[in-house]
């Protein structure tokens, strides 16, 4: 898997704009960026070449008043597909081509308990999301773009729509999309208390793009973590997406923070070359 330096969370001690060419040269292969709605999609994109490395994802913007999306939440029509329509103009100037669609925080409370402990999405949240993922995956598939869903963790975005890959899933295989595909987070999934590889077999041929951060606190990858390195086997396994987007917190300057990935690589190529 190639690594993707997640351009919201890291080099946060420098400006947005000189980020990527941060990137590349400390040796990532590509970036995540979020949110780069702040700037014209043509400087963007002119930072990215320059820095000579591609974008691997996108976020659809925030709602007007800092709302995490607007897929999910009633009312809000014209403001998501304005969103959607602003991240696909993103993507076609920078040739990006996974865009993660924010689904927000419905008003309608969680319809009963699944048997793994998520709450499945309320009948109208599910319909709404199901109606407005038509009309996104129809735009985002004429412009080449794979539309996203990543859950969320209860303890970071409390009454985000959905915080588990259990909860995504069932959506995924209802509309059987091929350009609608699970974001799986390794920090999310941990945060909400799930066993990573099960959580990753149980999603396997749906995932279009992981990230990884360590529980609880989103610092950096710690392989002399049991657990960590098991989750990274599995996910090497699975060969899921091709890109892994680090979206860790570093306590310092964030090249001083890259001791984790030579062995991360190493770890990654190992397990490819080596299955079980």
């Amino acid at each position: 898997m190639k690594l993707a330096a997640n351009l919201l969370h890291l080099y946060r001690e420098l400006p947005p704009l000189a980020r990527s060419q941060a990137a590349a040269a400390d040796g990532f292969d590509g970036v995540e960026w979020p949110f780069p709605y702040a700037h014209a999609p043509a400087v963007v994109a002119e930072r990215l070449r320059s820095a000579g490395l591609p974008l691997v994802l996108l976020n659809t913007p925030l709602g007007p008043d800092g709302e995490p999306g607007l897929a999910a939440v009633p009312g809000r029509e014209a403001q998501f597909r304005d969103g959607v329509e602003r991240a696909l103009a993103m993507a076609q100037h920078t040739g990006c081509r996974r865009l993660h669609l924010m689904a927000g925080r419905p008003p309608c409370p969680a319809a009963g308990v699944a048997a793994d402990g998520a709450a499945p999405l309320d009948a109208a949240t599910g319909d709404l999301l199901q109606r407005r993922l038509q009309w996104a995956a129809a735009l985002a598939g004429q412009a080449g773009v794979m539309l996203l869903l990543e859950p969320l963790n209860r303890h970071d975005a409390p009454g985000y729509a959905y915080h588990r890959p259990a909860q995504v899933l069932p959506l995924l295989r209802t509309m059987a999309l091929p350009g609608l595909r699970l974001q799986f987070d390794l920090y999310h999934a941990e945060r909400e208390g799930l066993p990573l590889p099960q959580a990753l077999q149980e999603a396997a041929g749906w995932i279009g793009h992981v990230q990884i951060a360590q529980a609880p606190d989103r610092s950096a990858p710690d392989l002399a973590r049991p657990a960590t390195v098991q989750a990274l086997q599995a996910l090497a396994a699975l060969e899921a997406g091709g890109w892994l987007g680090l979206e860790y917190i570093p306590r310092g300057r964030t090249a001083d923070s890259l001791a984790w990935r030579q062995p991360l690589r190493a770890l990654l190529q190992h397990e490819q070359e080596h299955p079980a």
